[in-house]
């Protein structure tokens, strides 16, 4: 049995090799066995529902009903988010949002205005 590197985006060691790639079933990364590694300075592209690139302190609107965890009620089609930051985890953004408090969205359910 061989040996897989590492995921480089996750660190996952359950890699393994299909078609010629490298895939990471923890976070679904495809990497070529002979890519170039960088300096480790790569930064994530954040993009919205239809395709914008994202950046911290954009303005952003919510492009369907989201309901909230916890019986908080439901962000409506439309609700605007001021001045976003953009994370590295799970949830691309952490808002705060009018009504609701500080909170985080996905970037693919919503659009730059």
């Amino acid at each position: 049995m061989s040996a897989y590197p590492a995921c480089p985006r996750c660190q996952s060691p359950y890699t393994y090799e299909d078609n010629g790639l490298y895939n990471c079933p923890e976070c679904a990364h495809e990497w070529s066995p002979h890519a170039v590694q960088e300096d480790g300075d790569t930064q994530r592209i954040y993009r919205d529902a239809v395709g914008a690139i994202l950046n911290d302190g954009d303005t952003v609107s919510i492009i369907k009903d989201l309901k909230l965890k916890g019986g908080g009620g439901v962000l409506k089609i439309g609700t605007k988010v001021k001045n976003i930051r953009l994370v590295d985890s799970d949830h691309d953004i952490d808002c705060k949002i009018d009504g609701f408090g500080a909170m985080s969205l996905k970037s693919e359910f919503v659009k730059k205005v």
